[in-house]
């Protein structure tokens, strides 16, 4: 890959392929309680990551007319966050990890 071309990840028309082939990728060879596990561990440090960016956005347009559009996706990936943690323990005690 040269210097200055961007990743396939940065690409934003890719990025649900490279998700896609990521999350295969960690699955790919486990048992099936070990792969839902992993995925489900991807999927609660996605949400963590994604509410980290959408809340600085959110800070940092804050009093703009754009600081709306961040707040309603920081309130949506916190939820997310929550949904996404408890969906990682059930996967942990069905794998037989404490998480």
């Amino acid at each position: 890959m040269g210097g200055n071309e961007p990743s396939r990840a940065s690409r934003p028309s890719d990025a649900q392929a490279e998700a896609d082939r990521l999350i295969r990728d960690l699955a790919a060879g486990l048992e099936p309680s070990e792969a839902v596990y992993v995925v489900s561990v991807l999927a609660s440090r996605a949400a963590a990551e994604l509410h980290r960016l959408a809340k600085f956005q959110a800070d940092a347009t804050r009093g703009t007319p754009e600081w709306g559009s961040w707040a309603a996706l920081q309130n949506g990936a916190r939820k997310l966050v929550l949904d996404a943690a408890s969906t990682r323990d059930g996967a942990a005690r069905s794998s037989g990890r404490s998480r």
